[in-house]
């Protein structure tokens, strides 16, 4: 079924204010000081909690 009456750019654009997209959260990590996600491992390091977790090439070299 189609729409009776055309939606007007105002009501529209109203409906559709809360797609803009947010800036994720970043927090330093503790070890190398560069951003990361909370509660994930650092692309740098490999550190989550203070614990390695992931082997990465700058924590290969260490």
């Amino acid at each position: 079924m189609l729409p009776v009456k055309k939606k007007s750019k105002c009501a529209k654009r109203k409906r559709r204010s809360h797609h803009a997209l947010k800036a994720p959260n970043l927090v330093p990590c503790p070890k190398c000081g560069n951003s990361k996600l909370p509660h994930a491992a650092c692309d740098m390091c490999g550190y989550v909690s203070g614990k390695q977790m992931l082997v990465t090439e700058t924590a290969s070299e260490e």
